[in-house]
Formats: structure tokens, sequence, C-alpha cells
């Protein structure tokens, strides 16, 4: 097992979004001892499974401590039961079936063939409140620094929380390697390193130590700038390629039901339910791709749904569906699926407004392998320095490898040897939501939390790398003929 990362799972009953109000939030912690060196694992067995996330990639041992942590809400009254499924390393995929694993269930008793695979070692610590615990969870590695006795380690950025639990006086122990040889250790605590660099900030193992600059900087939410007046241009692009079927027959993504709403809309309006409450005028761009329009059948990856290229805004999420379907009647399904073209549009209005005030995301919905990759790396890599996200998701059983590249977790994206500046780019597959007794709510509920969990970490990287800050929230709303009332 020369790679690995570890996913972690709750099993059984337990939903996170049907939960009552949990106690706390807890951190989970995991590594790895004495693992077997052998790529015969069995593949994990399918159960009800809810994905909380995966660590890092560690290259090369046999004893991995994943800096990654989950967290996670603790409910005292329910049973949590956990799954990690620790993975070697098989391909670029993040289809966990096209990687081996050995399945591990707390309390860890997997073996293979008689013999242990190894220890995994959990460790949890709540985030509520400031503990004090007696072990130690690694909170950051730097860079190596080769070819020399004087290294300069780069400066890194580290929450509190991440560093101490906001317990000033915590002790924090600084391990110091060198060519994965153990030189020297050194302790000390958070109130200590925040005198700066000084003679108290010194520290003498087999060289000397020293601190050079320590930095507290206050960070601002996501929820700062929406109360300060930043709206959010919520666009849609639909995909009308005519792999998706025939829209009259039943096996067609795009089929019309009379009982239920077909794949296509309930991503819609999973998505759009809740990311419109952050645009005051609720006006939103509707794009199809892929299509021959009427009158002269010519094919485009760029029209607006209600008809009406000049003014392409439909009226909330319902004014979206409406046109959504009426285009159902009058296009023609045609094809390749190109999405260059959809997020240069967007692109083009978030380049205009640089300024703070504005964000643009684009939800892409689409059922298959895109046909311009080159065009829209590129497409990606420039919007990647505009106030622009973007979210795919993908309908029915096709393999949406090149989808998980252009996300961009693991690897940053690039075209023609540029890296995109940040990722702004979320993928998930609409299979993977789809409740089997038929609980849409719920799993439409899933879908869109899982479809927006990126979007406040890529909002507040473009505002922090521009140096934008918010705008001061206005003063409460005071109903006519009330005294306006001041906060002390």
């Amino acid at each position: 097992m020369n790679n690995t990362f570890l996913n972690m799972a709750s099993i059984g009953d337990f939903d996170p979004l049907n939960s009552s109000i949990p106690a706390t939030k807890v951190e989970i912690t995991v590594s790895c001892r004495n693992l077997l060196d052998m790529d015969t694992f069995s593949k994990s067995d399918p159960s009800k499974r809810h994905d909380f996330g995966r660590t890092e990639v560690i290259d090369n041992t046999l004893n991995p401590d994943f800096v990654r942590k989950f967290m996670l809400d603790y409910f005292f009254e329910e049973r949590q039961n956990l799954r990690f499924d620790l993975y070697d390393v098989d391909s670029k995929s993040a289809n966990l079936q096209k990687h081996v694993s050995p399945s591990l269930d707390l309390p860890f008793s997997h073996c293979i063939q008689g013999k242990k695979c190894g220890t995994i070692i959990v460790k949890a610590e709540e985030l509520n409140n400031c503990r004090v615990s007696n072990w130690f969870t690694i909170c950051h590695k730097t860079e190596v620094v080769k070819n020399t006795l004087n290294p300069v380690w780069q400066a890194f950025k580290i929450p509190v929380r991440a560093l101490c639990n906001g317990d000033y006086d915590s002790l924090l122990f600084f391990i110091c390697p060198c060519s994965h040889d153990y030189i020297g250790e050194f302790s000390t605590s958070y109130r200590e390193l925040s005198i700066g660099q000084s003679q108290f900030n010194i520290y003498e193992v087999s060289l000397n130590v020293t601190l050079l600059s320590f930095l507290v900087d206050v960070e601002v939410t996501f929820l700062d700038y929406i109360k300060g007046g930043t709206q959010i241009n919520f666009t849609v692009a639909i995909d009308f390629t005519a792999s998706n079927g025939n829209p009259a027959q039943p096996t067609s993504l795009h089929y019309m039901s009379p009982y239920q709403l077909n794949a296509y809309a309930m991503a819609l309006k999973a998505v759009g339910e809740i990311i419109q409450d952050y645009d005051s005028d609720k006006m939103f761009p509707a794009l199809g791709f892929g299509a021959k329009l009427p009158p002269d059948g010519r094919v485009s990856h760029e029209f607006a749904l209600n008809g009406n290229p000049q003014n392409p805004y439909c009226a909330g999420i319902d004014g979206v569906m409406e046109a959504y379907y009426q285009s159902l009647k009058s296009v023609q399904l045609y094809g390749p699926t190109n999405f260059s073209p959809v997020i240069n549009h967007v692109a083009r209005y978030a380049a205009s407004v640089k300024d703070g005030s504005q964000y643009f995301v684009l939800l892409i919905i689409t059922d298959g392998v895109i046909s311009d990759m080159a065009q829209t790396k590129e497409s990606i890599v420039n919007a990647s320095c505009l106030p622009m996200s973007i979210i795919i998701v993908g309908v029915g059983p096709a393999e949406f490898d090149a989808m998980v590249e252009l996300d961009g977790d693991e690897v940053r994206i690039s075209s023609r040897g540029r890296f995109a500046e940040r990722d702004i780019v979320q993928f998930v597959p609409f299979r993977d939501y789809i409740d089997r007794s038929g609980n849409h709510i719920l799993s439409m509920a899933r879908l869109a939390k899982d479809v927006l969990a990126e979007i406040p970490d890529q909002f507040l990287s473009y505002m922090r790398t521009r140096g934008i800050k918010p705008s001061p929230a206005p003063p409460p709303y005071t109903p006519p003929g009330q005294p306006v009332q001041t906060q002390i």
C-alpha cells in the first residue's frame, strides 16, 4: 500500500439532516499504524451510508497521519454509527469503487486471510468549548527545505481553532525532522507565539529555531458580505443534447411525468430554492445548450430558455422551471455537449463587476461527457480570477470522470500550462442522492447542501485575494412611527 487516503461515513439509520439539534460539534482526527503492504484488500460492501468526506492522499508510508479533519455534530440522544474506509490509490478517479479498501467499522476488527490490516487510531475533540487534552494531533506540516543548514520556511495560515481550539495556554509541540531524521523538538503556546519575534521565541534543539513573525487576522465571514449588501447572481444552464433521450419517452431524462419531476427539474428546484434567497430581485438568466432552435434549426450552445436572447431573465425558480418546460416543447435535442459557451457567458458579466458588490454562480445540469474539454478548462482557468463559481450536477447513469477532473479538489485544473487561480468548480452526481424510499424532499435537501457547500469558501477566497472588505450592514429596519433604537 503506497498511496493512501481515508473516507469517513455514517452508516445505518442515522441521517444528519433528519436529526435533532446537536448538543455540540466534534473534530475527528485519524491515523493508521502498521498497514499491510499489499494491494489485495477486498472491495467495501455497499450499505446505506452518508459520506462525510475524505482525507488527503499520503504517499509511501504504512503509518499515515492524516492532517485533514472530519467535523460532525454530536447528538447525545442518538446512536451515531461511523464507518472508516482506508483506500490504496489505484487511479485518479474519485469513484471509490475504482480503488481497493479494507472496510473499517468501529471497532476496527477487519482482517484479510487471517492477517491483521493494522490499526486505525481515531481521536475526537469537542469544538464548542476549550478542552485541555493529553494527546496531540497534527495541525500543520511545513514544506521541505533542502540543501541548507539555515532553512527559512514559508509563512502559513492556520485557524486558531485548529491550532489550539481557543485555549491560548494549551501546549503546542513542534517536531523538527531533517530528511525524515529526528533533529529535536520544543514546546510553546499560542500566548507565547503571539508575542512575535523576540528572545522569548527562540528555541534551542540541535539548532536554533526562531519565530520570524506572528500575525492574528480577524477574518470576516460569508454572511458579513451578505449583510453588507453583496448580491449572489444565479444563472442556470441546462443540457439539451440528444443523449438525454426523446423527451416524449418515459426513459428520457427530460421526460415530463404528470406524477413527479424529472432529474433536471429536481436538481434545479433543490439548488435554486436555496440560492434564490441571496438575490434581492430574484430574476435569473436561464440558458440551454446542445439543441437545434426554431425556425431554421441552427445548433446553439448558449440560448435563452425563454426565447429572448436580449433578456434571458426569468422570474424566480418557478419562472425558470416554466421556461425549461416550454423549451422542451420547441427545440430539438441535438449536440455536442459544450460547456465553454455558457461559462464564458457568465464570465463576461462577472468580469464587469469586480468590486465585491456581486458574485456569480452558474449551475450546469448535464447528462454526459464533455465534448469541448480543452476549451472548458481554459474557460474555467480564465474565470478563476473572477467573482464566480460553477456548480455541475451530473444526471443519468454515465461515468463522470471528466467532471471530477474539472472539480479540482485534489489537483488544481490547468490549461496550456496555466493553473486556475482558485478552485471554483463543485461537481456532484445526482444518482448519489436518489432516495429509493421515494423521500425526494430529504434527498434533494442533501443534494442542495452538498452542491452549495463550497460556495462560501470560494466566495471568500476571491474577496480575500482582492482585499475586498464587506460593506457595513445597514441599520435594522424600524417600522414607521417607532423611535430608532440605539445600540450601546
